[in-house]
């Protein structure tokens, strides 16, 4: 056999999978699926792994349970894995190295890559609050996570200007809650204040989110449901104002920003909040729940008769810790039903919290604080992780925010393990991700125009160690991803500006 000759992908190639594993069997069916999109050819999936072809198989030599080794012969591609979830990353890295042509065969140069990822939290955040956006757009912003080799999809469920996730015993969450009267029109600083007075909202039925999930799933990639608390939650409020301070009346917001109606800290709010949570459990599989804790006003509590006896009750000296007791509550019931918890890094401004996981937002100084005090950290900085910033200077939608512009360079060049930190800190920095804010964005081709080829610079953030990245070969094989994007019909940003 010539190790150096190429293998010739025609109409003839099988992929070929271990027989009874049904998740090798899916992961065949998606190449498949993905070379008959950029090639147009049919390639028959069958049970086995002998013979010449594309094998899919489990082991390997990887160490990493998401690593994977890639080897092309004359004879055959071999992409084997010590996980489903590994040889699925090692399919991704031969579908982006396959040209767009059809008609043709494809010569597959003689190669073999042993990969795995830098870290194991590899996410990207969507917030389909403040715009809500249908199942077959969030399947597809989690099929381009699986492209791009990531394996977490933070789901932004609820905020002030909408709830979005049925839940079965408070109906109002979503007949109420998931609807505003009017949206704020153009930038939240414009003056005067332009309305659209039209109503708004949706939300995802349980059915729906059991269908994500699942579809996610196929995918290897794990959805973290984020229900906010104590604040951004206005839009709950509206629909049950017993469990604020002042009791209401209130109205879902029309407009960005922060607000002071925040949860009350009283008895009955916890009730409700694990009402919530136990249905939220049942939906979502994955180790997290993500609690939010950021940008919690902290004016109603002072105020109120409920919340000053609970910090009597409790030995509290400021409402920060109040929080902190907040979250510490909440994460204590849901660990009981074998949960995790993050929440962004306001939630260490009231003192020890107990096991939760810190999501670094506020530039890296939380992250670097949580992991010092030992705690884990995914860090999402918004300095260069808040992909609602501009790409370049070009801004001719109005879809982005303004007041900075990250680019993809410095999307590329971002280290998420801070210099300041000991080797064992390091150790806590668990992963990155890029979050999606999307009040000035609201239809699937300007959510896509704000996150790629961003997230293809993320990616490799997430995926390679420091010492191997390099801005110029990334270039160079960006050319490649955009062609795929251009068969995926992806609405990607091709104004890319260092400015």
């Amino acid at each position: 056999m010539d190790q150096a000759a190429p293998f010739i992908l025609s109409n003839g190639t099988k992929i070929m999978y271990p027989e009874g594993n049904e998740k090798m069997q899916k992961n065949a069916e998606f190449l498949a699926s993905y070379i008959k999109d950029l090639t147009g050819k049919s390639l028959a999936v069958q049970a086995g792994t002998d013979g010449k072809g594309i094998i899919l198989q489990l082991g390997g030599n990887a160490k990493n349970p998401e690593g994977y080794q890639l080897k092309v012969t004359s004879d055959q591609v071999v992409i084997s894995g010590p996980t489903e979830a590994g040889v699925f990353y090692g399919i991704q890295t031969l579908r982006k190295s396959i040209p767009v042509a059809q008609g043709v065969d494809i010569a597959l140069p003689a190669v073999e890559i042993n990969d795995y990822p830098r870290f194991s939290y590899r996410g990207a955040h969507l917030d389909v609050s403040r715009h809500f956006f249908p199942v077959d757009s969030v399947k597809r912003f989690i099929d381009m996570l699986a492209l791009h080799n990531m394996n977490r999809f933070h789901w932004h469920l609820t905020d002030d200007q909408g709830w979005r996730i049925e839940i079965k015993k408070y109906p109002k969450l979503t007949t109420v809650g998931g609807y505003r009267k009017k949206t704020i029109v153009g930038y939240m600083w414009d003056n005067p204040t332009e309305w659209d007075t039209k109503r708004y909202g949706g939300f995802y039925t349980q059915e729906d989110i059991k269908e994500v999930v699942a579809y996610a799933k196929k995918r290897f990639v794990e959805i973290i449901p984020e229900i906010e608390m104590p604040g951004h939650s206005v839009a709950a409020l509206t629909a049950y104002p017993e469990y604020s301070c002042t009791g209401g009346p209130f109205e879902v917001e029309g407009r960005w920003g922060v607000f002071n109606d925040i949860y009350c800290t009283k008895e009955s709010t916890f009730t409700f909040m694990q009402d919530i949570l136990d249905e939220v459990v049942e939906l979502f599989p994955s180790s997290y729940i993500h609690l939010g804790g950021d940008e919690a006003s902290r004016i109603r509590w002072k105020n109120c008769v409920h919340c000053q006896e609970r910090m009597k009750q409790e030995h509290l000296t400021k409402e920060a810790e109040l929080q902190t007791y907040f979250i510490n509550r909440i994460e204590n019931y849901l660990n009981t039903k074998g949960k995790k918890i993050i929440g962004w890094d306001e939630i260490l401004e009231g003192g020890i919290l107990q096991r939760a996981t810190v999501m670094s937002w506020r530039g890296e100084k939380g992250g670097i604080h949580a992991a010092k005090a030992g705690y884990d950290v995914i860090m999402s900085p918004n300095i260069y992780m808040y992909f609602n910033c501009l790409q370049s200077k070009v801004n001719e939608k109005k879809i982005g925010n303004p007041n900075r512009v990250i680019t993809l360079e410095k999307v590329y060049n971002y280290h998420p393990v801070p210099e300041v930190l000991s080797a064992d800190e390091a150790k806590h920095i668990k992963g990155v991700q890029a979050n999606l804010w999307t009040e000035y964005m609201s239809a699937l081709d300007e959510m896509e125009y704000m996150l790629y080829p961003r997230v293809a610079a993320l990616s490799e953030v997430a995926w390679s160690k420091k010492e191997n990245k390099d801005y110029g070969r990334f270039c160079t094989r960006l050319e490649s991803i955009r062609r795929h994007y251009d068969v995926l019909g992806v609405n990607y940003c091709k104004k890319i500006s260092n400015e």
